[in-house]
């Protein structure tokens, strides 16, 4: 069942979404597995043990993200019909918690992920709310959330926890 948000850029960019579903557990994999592969590419591992690790990795991550985030939004993104990722969202009193958002490699650079996320800022600026991130450090998407007014708020290792509080000048208005 499709779902539609008020979200204006990603509606014009073609960007639609659904609620995830048992079903949707290979499609979620794969996703996943694709935001690891340049992670994995220098591990001297066969490829079956390598698609084994991120097998147990996705399962660990989905289980634990449905345990600790019952309450969100899980979405599959689509692209004129065809799924292209997945966003995880929850809407706290305080903040809108971006849990993931990822597109598979096709799709990522081409100003999808830079529409949604400037409609989430939107629909939470419009409701008074901050939105957070952890963000892992080489993660090329770094500029974007930067661009778009992130603040790392806090060093957690691996990743970094990012906060968004509002426009970050007259240049995101301009770009909206």
């Amino acid at each position: 069942m499709a779902i539609a948000p008020d979200w204006k850029r990603a509606a014009d960019a073609g960007l639609t979404f659904r609620r995830i579903a048992d079903a949707d557990l290979p499609l979620l994999a794969r996703i996943y597995t694709s935001t690891r592969t340049e992670e994995l590419a220098p591990v001297p591992w066969s490829d079956a043990q390598k698609a084994a690790f991120l097998d147990m990795q996705f399962r660990a991550q989905h289980a634990h993200y449905q345990k600790y985030y019952a309450d969100a939004d899980w979405l599959i993104v689509m692209h004129d019909g065809e799924d292209i990722g997945r966003l995880y969202i929850e809407r706290l009193p305080a903040e809108h918690r971006i849990i993931d958002i990822a597109l598979l490699p096709e799709h990522r650079g081409c100003g999808l992920g830079e529409a949604l996320l400037r409609d989430l800022l939107d629909e939470a600026a419009a409701a008074g709310r901050s939105v957070e991130i952890h963000v892992e450090k080489q993660n090329p998407a770094m500029r974007l959330y930067r661009r778009l007014g992130f603040l790392t708020e806090q060093d957690k290792g691996v990743y970094d926890l990012m906060r968004w509080t509002g426009p970050p000048s007259a240049a995101y208005a301009n770009t909206a």
